[in-house]
């Protein structure tokens, strides 16, 4: 099966085969090119992808990823990094292994394609010259045959007419012999320029074209398997990256079975567990008695509390939740007695380690000065020891410091784990809390006691009257005036306000501002007399009034 033999005479089709084999391979390197610019722009998008949903750093999103859960989902969004990045192997092979190496061979196969096909073109053009010749030869022999045909004729006729002389039939007979020598002088030239093209034209298409179509066929099968040895590499390049994307799929499972809800449930317990025991039963109070309601032995108030208005929960506290009822006014205080006990004690025991932490730091900087200074002392060519003493005492101070500050956190500490009830005792306080107890039982329960909003009541032994539940929330809002609106706030975004003591706003909604954010993050707004409470004060924006009470100025 040769193109020589077989496609002798197709010389213009095969130059358009050639041309469109030439144009699939292009197609094809397009197609290439293509999918490695969408390994790439997609690599890029799983990369920023991953980053969008990174947790930024010192922020609250890094401590939600304490959770198993949330632990599992930043080991996902690492392997969708590393995942990111076997797909710009993909591209980066691809362009090197296919695109760059095919681009490179298109060009050298356009240059020999080019080079055959001229080839060819000459061979044809010199065998049509040959022919042409042949023509031209056989034309003129033609023509001097005949010529010599009409000469011989033209002499008979002169020699057979009696009234030609001599010299017209010897002039006649002289012309025929001329013409009939050229003929066979063009007979001779014919048949030797026949002779040649015959010659010629075997060897133009039993030497020359197949010759040249078979360079040809070989250059369009070394194109073919060329593309077919790029699609197999198309093919290995993604068969390279699975073992390592399968890892990353495998890793994405094992962070997803590490996922402990158990786990998870018993860190919101740690995180958000007030420490304070629930209430107990209310007592019922007969308003039935003509007489002025005492105070029952069972309620929760202090034998001295005989001159505090009564417990009223029907009152003018419409809707307050307890954790708004007593709020801290200013900055938190450095022992976070504004905590509940159980958050309390988790964040002096962060600050007592941050300070045992600070201790050790410090103290190893001081070895480190120490041992300076006795190389300094055993080689003095070093440096002086003397330039260290100013360093080292500086040291020192700092952990002595450290060390006091750590005591006082300790201090606190033991205060608060001493104040936690134990949870063998917690069905008994649960069940007990509000039983009938002498009036020096009751004081120092109450001084032992927590208020709702987390800090402690602890009063000294000569502030005799000690303020509970009861009276605290009397005091805080039972027969309390409406506070005076001290400017006005435009909500910037929508809240929801499903707790108790706090009120929905819409974003652009226009309230009133009742009482300023006291470093708590809650603005206290009110949108009519009966409707207030609060709201986060980053949902909102305030314009205070410079001219109302209790209203801050600011520059």
């Amino acid at each position: 099966m040769s193109w020589g033999t077989e496609l002798w005479d197709q010389f213009d089709n095969l130059e358009k085969h050639t041309q469109w084999g030439i144009d699939i391979l292009e197609k094809y390197i397009k197609f290439v090119k293509e999918r490695t610019e969408i390994e790439l722009s997609y690599a890029k998008q799983l990369r920023n992808l991953s980053k969008k949903y990174q947790p930024k750093k010192n922020s609250k999103e890094e401590e939600e990823y304490r959770y198993t859960a949330c632990k599992a989902f930043l080991s996902t969004l690492n392997e969708m990094n590393d995942y990111a990045g076997q797909h710009e192997v993909i591209s980066e092979n691809m362009t090197s292994q296919i695109t760059v190496e095919l681009t490179r061979y298109v060009q050298d196969l356009k240059q020999e394609r080019k080079s055959h096909f001229h080839e060819g073109r000459k061979a044809q053009q010199h065998i049509e010259t040959c022919w042409k010749q042949l023509e031209s030869s056989k034309r003129r022999f033609e023509r001097d045959c005949k010529e010599a045909d009409r000469a011989q004729q033209y002499f008979e006729k002169m020699d057979a007419d009696i009234n030609v002389t001599k010299a017209d039939v010897e002039k006649a007979r002289q012309q025929a012999q001329t013409r009939h020598q050229m003929a066979e002088d063009s007979k001779a030239d014919y048949s030797l320029i026949l002779q040649k093209f015959n010659q010629e034209q075997r060897e133009y298409y039993y030497t020359h074209i197949p010759t040249i179509f078979h360079k040809i066929q070989e250059m369009e099968e070394r194109r073919i398997v060329r593309v077919g040895e790029s699609m197999k590499t198309y093919a290995e390049v993604d068969r390279q990256v699975i073992p390592i994307i399968g890892k990353c799929l495998d890793e994405i499972v094992k962070a997803a079975k590490s996922i402990d809800q158990k786990n998870d449930s018993q860190l919101v317990i740690e995180a958000y567990k007030s420490g304070f025991e629930p209430p107990g039963d209310i007592e019922f109070e007969d308003y039935t008695q003509p007489m002025k309601r005492t105070v029952s032995d069972n309620s929760l108030s202090n034998s001295r509390g005989e001159g505090k208005p009564e417990l009223k929960f029907g009152g003018k506290s419409k809707g307050k939740l307890w954790p708004f009822i007593k709020k801290n006014k200013g900055a938190a205080p450095e022992d976070f007695s504004n905590l509940p006990p159980e958050q309390r004690r988790k964040k002096l025991q962060q600050k007592v380690d941050e300070l045992n932490k600070d201790i050790q730091k410090e103290m190893d900087q001081r070895d480190a000065i120490t041992k300076m200074k006795d190389v300094y002392l055993k080689n003095p060519q070093m440096g002086d020891p003397a330039s260290l003493d100013h360093k080292l005492t500086e040291v020192s101070q700092n952990i002595e410091k450290l060390r006091l500050e750590a005591q006082k956190f300790e201090a606190w500490l033991a205060e608060v784990e001493g104040r936690l009830p134990a949870r063998s005792d917690q069905a008994r306080r649960q069940s007990g809390m509000y039983d009938t107890q002498s009036p020096a039982t009751v004081n120092n329960c109450a001084q032992d006691r927590e208020s709702p909003d987390g800090s402690y009541t602890e009063e000294q032994s000569q502030e005799s009257e000690v303020k509970v539940l009861a009276t605290d929330f009397d005091d805080e809002f039972d027969d309390e005036e409406p506070l005076p609106a001290i400017g006005t706030c435009k909500a910037l975004y929508t809240f929801e306000g499903q707790n108790e003591g706090t009120i929905s706003v819409v974003e652009g909604e226009t309230l009133y501002v009742i009482e300023e954010d006291k470093g708590d993050g809650w603005t206290r707004i009110r949108r009519s007399e009966d409707e207030e409470g609060y709201v986060p004060t980053s949902y909102v924006e305030v314009y205070l009034d410079k001219n109302a009470k209790g209203a801050k100025t600011y520059i």
